[in-house]
């Protein structure tokens, strides 16, 4: 337990702990580095609990411990394809509230990307128009933006 206002130390998650979100973190540190060598890997960092019995909570943070927004909740990823989604989400908002800007781009439209699943695959989707006037395209799988 903690006094009010005192903020329980934060950890760094060991390789095994989690491992769908390592999984998935490996495949979005691949777009990162290709996207934004300079920072270094995304990392998952845990702080217990306020409440006794609660299980800890983590985060996707970048590779200098800053994080934000919300913890990652244990016992919803489902398979690799959903804490995929889940920990590409948490990634994305560390990201952009962090180093303020959108992350991933679409080279083409320098528009900031989302995740959407693409017939079981998860992939990267820019709304930018295309020739055409085309809505929308999908530039590449998630962890796959090296061969975009």
């Amino acid at each position: 337990m903690h006094a009010l206002f005192d903020q329980p130390e934060v950890r760094r998650v060991s390789r095994g702990e989690y491992p769908l979100w390592d999984e998935a973190l490996a495949v979005l540190n691949q777009d990162l580095a290709v996207t934004l060598p300079e920072q270094g890997p995304l990392q998952l960092l845990a702080q217990p609990s306020y409440e006794a019995g609660e299980p800890e909570y983590v985060y996707v943070a970048l590779a200098n411990g800053e994080w934000h927004g919300s913890h990652l909740y244990p016992k919803t990823a489902e398979d690799s394809a959903h804490a995929l989604a889940i920990v590409a989400d948490a990634a994305q908002e560390s990201v952009a509230e962090r180093l303020w800007q959108a992350w991933p781009l679409c080279v083409e439209h320098n528009l900031g990307m989302h995740t959407r699943d693409v017939e079981g695959l998860l992939s990267w989707w820019c709304a930018g128009r295309r020739s055409g006037g085309r809505p929308g395209h999908i530039c590449a799988a998630v962890g796959a933006l090296d061969t975009f």
